[in-house]
């Protein structure tokens, strides 16, 4: 099947939950700009910051279809990003910084937007999925064990609900795909608005 869209992203569960919906798509290989994740600007709310970094993905990405010559076909981009009391939590640098981050959050309810981003050469559209996550009070050997596992290396807040990391998740409130990183309601809403077919 020709795929419908390209998927801007290096995320193996944004490929596998367009796959689980039945979008037929192309991973688009997009080199990222080197260095950490895009710094949060003076003043700038998280849910600004996270359509920006989307937004900032989906016009590389355009830039890059025009310079491969690739087909024209829709770009769908994904932020995720974990806030805790105002203060985002980026992908940790190292274990120690994992679990920094782990001991925050242990106990507390906190909040992952995602935003999403379709976009073609000549319009770019969006949406957030906005969803509140409670952890258990962890213990320093929990933190530990997970850290060694690598599993907190490369996501944001230093979890992955879909892996070991949904064992400290007491409630959530909003969407489970969307703490994964690609929400399947505001995604197919956002592919309706725009009009790409895949059903």
């Amino acid at each position: 099947m020709q795929p419908s869209l390209y998927l801007a992203s290096a995320s193996p569960r944004r490929h596998d939950i367009l796959n689980q919906i039945g979008v037929p798509h192309q991973v688009l290989d997009v080199p990222a700009p080197p260095g950490a994740d895009e710094p949060q600007l003076a003043n700038e709310s998280a849910q600004a910051y996270v359509l920006r970094t989307a937004t900032e993905k989906a016009i590389r990405a355009r830039h890059w279809i025009v310079q491969e010559r690739l087909s024209d076909l829709p770009i769908l981009c994904a932020d995720t990003t974990v806030i805790l009391d105002g203060e985002i939590l980026h992908k940790p640098v190292d274990a120690d910084d994992a679990a920094r981050m782990l001991a925050l959050l242990s106990g507390r309810t906190h909040e992952v937007r995602t935003a999403i981003i379709l976009a073609d050469q000549t319009r770019l559209m969006d949406d957030v999925a906005i969803t509140a996550v409670t952890f258990k009070t962890l213990s320093a050997a929990e933190i530990r064990w997970y850290c060694e596992s690598q599993e907190p290396m490369g996501k944001a807040g230093a979890y992955g609900i879909q892996g070991l990391g949904g064992a400290f998740v007491s409630r959530i409130e909003g969407t489970f795909t969307g703490v994964m990183g690609l929400p399947v309601f505001e995604t197919v809403r956002l592919l309706d608005a725009f009009g790409v077919e895949f059903r």
